[in-house]
């Protein structure tokens, strides 16, 4: 089974951490956002994948070479065109088998398995308070009615999270090259959720699935929120000379911490050093170093340097604050 991941968006609402690091290898519950997505698929019995990549792709196809060791093919998207354009890219790396297409910016945790063995097209599903910002499900009799991309006034409160089990890939690509000849965009951009309600027009019966672990990893906000969520999964077991740890939370083997509170919900990387601080819900990224402060709801990017003050920051990669 081969799934599809796309992660050539630029990741603009994550800025300033996104101008120097791919949006999918921020770190969340100690590992990158793909690492996740990556791990997920394979314990899935997935044994191949295609990852579209596009701003900063040469950091994310060396950060899968290094890890992974399953088949990885990587398709280029230069210019911003839309979902639909990135999954017409890679058109060239799947038969018509069936597919996973997985947004790069989406941690799940759901079953696949009863998914997979349908032999019918599944998108996954969630119940949102707000669904005007996602492709919105219409059913009926059990199948995918309509669905509609982003809505300003929405008939369904169900969300299309990120998750598509595709029986007919080959049938997905006629329809998103229709979406091109026809040059039929949504909001600018040739989207998925088109070329799927093309496949529904064209007498494909496409069902849904619930997926009540969805963690979206798009904004400041919700990726700290996601970070919590992984770390309540987790089993805090670390014991550090001088550090009061407060579980759950995520500690490197390479971090140096000293006369610290750590937690709860803190995720400290590799190379981090921490000293004299109180770190609660927040995100202290590779090779940081923070001292004398009380981080909450805070993100540090790589390299990062706070110093002095209590503070609520958000800082990118190699930025340094002091405080006097």
């Amino acid at each position: 089974m081969r799934a599809i991941i796309p992660v050539a968006g630029f990741g603009r609402r994550l800025r300033p951490h996104t101008y120097t690091t791919p949006k999918v290898l921020l770190n969340v519950a100690g590992k990158p956002i793909i690492g996740h997505i990556m791990d997920k698929i394979i314990a899935d019995g997935f044994t191949s994948a295609t990852i579209i990549v596009g701003h900063l792709g040469d950091k994310v196809r060396e950060y899968i070479h290094s890890e992974y060791k399953i088949q990885v093919d990587f398709v280029e998207q230069l210019e911003p065109k839309g979902l639909a354009h990135a999954i017409y890219l890679a058109r060239d790396t799947f038969t018509d088998a069936p597919i996973l297409i997985i947004l790069g910016d989406t941690i799940f945790d759901v079953d696949l398995k009863p998914v997979l063995s349908e032999p019918t097209s599944s998108i996954g599903v969630k119940v949102v308070d707000d669904p005007r910002r996602f492709g919105v499900v219409e059913r009926r009799d059990g199948y995918v009615a309509k669905l509609v991309e982003k809505p300003e006034q929405p008939t369904s409160n169900h969300a299309i999270v990120g998750l598509c089990w595709i029986q007919k890939p080959k049938l997905l690509e006629q329809c998103i090259a229709e979406l091109f000849q026809k040059d039929t965009r949504t909001k600018g951009e040739f989207q998925l959720t088109d070329a799927l309600q093309l496949m529904i027009t064209k007498g494909e019966k496409i069902k849904t699935f619930d997926v009540e672990g969805w963690y979206d990893c798009g904004k400041p906000e919700t990726l700290l929120s996601t970070n919590k969520h992984l770390l309540e999964k987790t089993h805090t077991d670390i014991h550090l000379e001088s550090v009061v740890i407060v579980p759950p939370v995520f500690i490197s083997k390479s971090a140096k911490i000293s006369h610290s509170v750590i937690g709860p919900y803190a995720t400290i990387a590799e190379g981090a050093v921490v000293a004299d601080s109180i770190i609660r819900n927040s995100i202290v990224s590779s090779e940081a170093q923070v001292s004398r402060v009380l981080l909450e709801n805070s993100i540090i990017g790589n390299n990062g340097i706070v110093e002095g003050g209590f503070k609520r920051i958000n800082i990118g990669d190699s930025s340094e604050i002091e405080f006097h």
